[in-house]
């Protein structure tokens, strides 16, 4: 790692920055101050600037005032290749490796050392992959193609990728939403490691028990101002939700008491060869039922299948007592099942169309007109449905991708809630999104369920699950262990469960 200045000093510095893009002004009054040897929380809600912040700092964006500056000069970023020559190295929210390339040619894409004057060195490559994944503790072939990869190890290639500039400054967006507990705890070991060895860490998150483990200084934001900056040890989880959303949250988890109806979805004895096995259950109207586990237990999986998206090996599928047919999520779109997939990007939306085009996907033939879909009909129809999520956008017409994070998940909300399901699963509904705009979505789950809607949530958050659920189905290595019922749920219960302990039997 290059020489860093002793710890304390200022290594980077925002002050007064600004961003807009057309009319919305993403960015108002951005400050920071990272210091060497710190970790720096950023909070605040989805659309609260954090982003446009992270990608100025990144050379992505270049700000419209303001000022910049590295070891006490200013500076500035023309585009991302400076930021790296700058020393700054980012690990954004959703990884983004090229599937069809292995691992070590994603962390050195457009920077591979060369034999000679025109050969890479393949083995140089391999043999630096391998001590990034030793120094971060991952077990990963270097070869293996990124395809296939999990969320969480398609996160630990980023972040294996930014370790590789020996960055001074490392920009953290969400590093731990996908990550297991133990996975969690063995980045941060490396990043108290880079902290101690001078770096200074930026370190964006929604989960204030992390935060508070780790970070010395906290800055919060909210509708793209700098609100405040102080010591953690300054600060309570109360005080940070209050700055950040202007008001109180009095309820995280607004679960209403509903009575369970028919039968809705019953999954009988699923099977899929060396993933999951005999799974069971049902599923009532009116109730949300958590599937939870350990990441890798095959929760997933499981729900992928009942849509229709993977296949099985045996058992059956019933909406309603009808039989779905196996791998055709037509058929079970057609019978009132609707998914809303645990990675948003690349399963749940498509980046490069509007708000509105993708809001509309599921439902593009029942609204046209004689093969037609008008423009007109397309924009009242997804104008509706963000309205009543409070999509925070610019205009329909903008790609979703210039959304924040928060607001590409309530998108893909509405595209499946406008097809009035019967059965809504829902994989980690609330990764990746602020404490505010957790509660709007609670919140909507919570009424759906009192509407009559069926749920099944897949969540990694025992808060979540405990706050939410009816009833709680705990996978433990690709089998159903255990049922809990919400009066006996506790975290001991179900934890005891997820490790393949028996925590008493079932509800």
């Amino acid at each position: 790692m290059p020489e860093q200045p002793s710890n304390g000093a200022t290594l980077l510095a925002l002050s007064g920055v600004s961003k807009s893009f057309g009319a919305v002004r993403a960015l108002v009054d951005g400050q920071l101050e990272l210091r060497a040897g710190e970790v720096h929380a950023l909070v605040g809600e989805n659309g609260a600037g954090k982003s446009t912040l992270v990608k100025i700092l990144a050379g992505v964006h270049s700000p419209d005032g303001g000022v910049l500056t590295l070891d006490g000069e200013p500076s500035t970023f023309t585009g991302p290749a400076d930021a790296r020559g700058a020393g700054i190295a980012v690990i954004y929210q959703e990884p983004t490796l090229f599937p069809d390339l292995s691992v070590t040619e994603n962390i050195f894409m457009g920077r591979q050392p060369l034999r000679g004057l025109r050969r890479i060195d393949a083995a140089s490559m391999r043999r630096r992959t391998a001590e990034l994944f030793a120094r971060l503790g991952v077990h990963l072939d270097p070869d293996r193609p990124a395809r296939g990869l999990s969320i969480a190890d398609q996160q630990l290639v980023e972040i294996a990728k930014a370790l590789s500039f020996d960055a001074r400054v490392l920009v953290m967006d969400e590093p731990t939403a996908a990550l297991s507990g133990v996975e969690v705890e063995r980045l941060f070991a490396v990043v108290r490691s880079l902290r101690e060895s001078g770096a200074a860490i930026l370190f964006i998150s929604h989960r204030f028990d992390e935060v508070f483990a780790l970070c010395q200084r906290i800055t919060v934001m909210r509708d793209g101002r700098w609100v405040s900056t102080d010591r953690v040890e300054d600060l309570d989880v109360g005080q940070v939700v209050r700055r950040m959303v202007g008001r109180e949250i009095s309820q995280l988890y607004p679960k209403q008491q509903t009575q369970a109806g028919d039968v809705a979805l019953e999954v009988r004895d699923l099977t899929r060869q060396g993933v999951f096995e005999n799974v069971s259950f049902t599923l009532r109207r009116g109730e949300i039922v958590a599937l939870a586990g350990l990441v890798g237990a095959g929760r997933s999986e499981v729900v992928r299948a009942v849509f229709g998206v993977d296949r099985y090996d045996s058992g059956e599928i019933l909406v309603d007592g009808v039989r779905l047919p196996r791998g055709k999520p037509a058929a079970a779109i057609s019978a009132g099942v609707a998914l809303v997939p645990e990675d948003r990007r690349q399963q749940g939306l498509v980046m490069e169309l509007s708000i509105e085009r993708n809001a509309t996907l599921p439902r593009r033939w029942s609204l046209a007109r004689l093969g037609l879909l008008g423009p007109r009909v397309e924009r009242e129809d997804a104008f509706g449905w963000t309205q009543r999520l409070q999509v925070k956008a610019g205009a329909l017409s903008d790609p979703v991708s210039t959304l924040s994070g928060g607001n590409q998940q309530k998108v893909v909300l509405a595209k499946w809630l406008s097809t009035s399901p019967k059965v809504l699963i829902v994989d980690e509904p609330t990764r990746g999104i602020d404490v505010g705009t957790k509660a709007e979505v609670h919140r909507l789950m919570s009424q759906l369920a009192a509407d009559g809607v069926a749920v099944l949530m897949v969540s990694s958050e025992l808060p979540e699950v405990l706050g939410m659920a009816d009833r709680v189905l705990v996978m433990h290595e690709g089998r159903l262990v255990e049922e809990i019922a919400r009066e006996r749920a506790d975290e001991e219960s179900v934890m005891l469960a997820a490790t393949g302990q028996s925590s008493g039997g079932a509800a």
